[in-house]
């Protein structure tokens, strides 16, 4: 509820935000944004172009046609001769809603911004509806992700903040062999440069990963609007599962593999939770159970679960607590022999933990 309050605080007064987002160049985000600006245009709202990048792509350049463009202003820069977008003829014209291309680019030293994102607020802090675009390898948080995979360190970055604050973040999607097929057309460069760039960066396994990056950072964003937007009982359940292990349990690994495989399938996120009781303290443990304790743990975190270690006096209690803190949606236990979760399940403590389970809509799988 806070974080909703402090969002539309924030919004006071400060103009929309929407930013195409995509793994590189090529994808289609300025094509998609004049796309966009037609579509505004017929329905009667004044949309105007700040700022748009064409590269020279024939489609793109098609689509400026009919479209109201604020002159850019003319730098003289290093004996050269270059356009900016007009950051004060934007504010004096006020449009309801303005394209502004490439967020990541540098300014030309001089001018009022050193960065177009920071250009971008300026407009926003206007009232000005603003519709941007940005590749996934320039977001300041996974500068070193991208360079990993790339081999490149990328200069011009943009921060975070800036799709945080956005209202809308839409990615621009296209497989591997569908951009490379773009080049290979003369699409996204001009003939002479393609060669080099299959050699370079577009390699189906670079842009794959590039791939990954910018759909997971839609995701996010998107989980975030949902936090922020829509009433927690409202929600769609995203499933969490906790493993249930005694340091005696026998089927332990047949528990852990289960619930692995679960949460590979709803793909939630997934946690492994010992009880220490006063009888299995460090020094009354027995060596063999501390053993298979290790083992089981080991095999638990390689399977990519978050290992919990709980100190306790009551087990029952510790899931419901444990169950509660992370926000679980299904408690697995193994079928009961000689263990602590047989002592559980023989007494009326069972009944507890299965009436807290129920009242906060959490499900008990009893594994075979």
């Amino acid at each position: 509820m806070m974080q909703r309050f402090l969002h539309l605080a924030n919004k006071a007064g400060r103009g929309e935000f929407k930013i195409y987002i995509g793994m590189s160049a090529g994808v289609g985000k300025s094509f998609r944004m004049l796309q966009e600006a037609h579509s505004m245009l017929r329905k009667g709202i004044n949309v105007q172009i700040g700022y748009i990048e064409t590269h020279g792509r024939k489609e793109t350049e098609a689509l400026m046609e009919g479209l109201p463009v604020i002159p850019r202003r003319q730098v003289f820069y290093k004996g050269k001769m270059l356009d900016e977008m007009d950051l004060n003829a934007i504010l004096l014209l006020a449009p309801e809603w303005v394209i502004v291309d490439e967020l990541a680019h540098s300014n030309i030293p001089g001018s009022k911004n050193e960065k177009r994102w920071q250009d971008v607020m300026d407009l926003l802090n206007a009232g000005i509806n603003v519709i941007s675009a940005v590749n996934i390898q320039h977001m300041e948080s996974i500068n070193h992700q991208v360079k990993a995979i790339t081999g490149v360190e990328v200069q011009e970055r943009v921060p975070d903040s800036m799709l945080q604050i956005a209202d809308e973040v839409v990615n621009i999607d296209l497989t591997a062999d569908e951009l490379i097929t773009r080049l290979k057309e003369g699409k996204i460069y001009d003939q002479s440069k393609v060669e080099n760039a299959l050699r370079n960066f577009f390699q189906s396994d670079k842009i794959l990963q590039l791939r990954e990056l910018a759909l997971k950072e839609v995701a996010s964003q998107v989980e975030r609007k949902v936090e922020i937007e829509i009433p927690r009982n409202q929600q769609m359940r995203h499933e969490r599962f906790l493993a249930c292990i005694s340091s005696n349990d026998e089927i332990a690994k047949k528990v852990i593999r289960k619930t692995a495989r679960l949460a590979a399938y709803y793909h939630g996120e997934w946690y492994v939770l010992y009880v220490q009781t006063p009888k299995e303290s460090v020094g009354r443990i027995k060596l063999s159970n501390q053993r298979h304790l290790i083992n089981n743990l080991k095999l638990a975190t390689e399977l990519g679960a978050e290992v919990l270690r709980v100190q306790h006096t009551n087990v029952a209690h510790a899931i419901i607590e444990t169950a509660r803190e992370k926000e679980i949606t299904t408690v697995s236990i193994g079928k009961p022999h000689i263990s602590l979760f047989g002592i559980i399940l023989r007494t009326s403590v069972f009944n507890q933990l299965l009436k807290t389970l129920s009242s906060h809509e959490i499900d008990l799988v009893i594994l075979s």
